[in-house]
């Protein structure tokens, strides 16, 4: 069941992969060079509401597009994560998955990496 009003049920750019149940595409917003949504082809808003063979299938196109961008963009490292729910931050009622590529120097400090979605928590 798709949602007339979602981006990503209305896709109109560049799939990167696809499969039977996801595909990748950049995000329009990208926080680092080769930033990645993963998004399931079934309108979903909460990732704990997948069925499990579309959870597989996300997590094996994450590992497909960690692949992509190690060879086009050779990142030195990855961030990945989702957000469910509006208090974690999710802005699209679709689920999608974050691929972000890291690169040296791109940030001053990054460690502790995802804890830092709440900064003054994150050491």
């Amino acid at each position: 069941m798709n949602n007339t009003k979602c981006p990503f049920c209305n896709i109109d750019r560049e799939v990167i992969i696809s499969s039977d149940h996801c595909f990748s595409i950049y995000d329009n917003y990208p926080v680092n060079k080769g930033h990645v949504l993963v998004i399931p082809n079934r309108h979903v808003s909460d990732y704990f509401n997948l069925e499990p063979d579309e959870i597989d299938s996300l997590w094996k196109q994450v590992k497909e597009v960690k692949n992509f961008l190690d060879g086009k963009h050779k990142p030195d490292g990855y961030n990945i994560g989702l957000n469910v729910g509006r208090s974690a931050g999710q802005t699209i009622d679709h689920v999608h998955i974050h691929v972000i590529p890291r690169y040296t120097g791109d940030m001053e400090d990054p460690t502790g990496g995802v804890r830092h979605v709440i900064p003054e928590r994150g050491k």
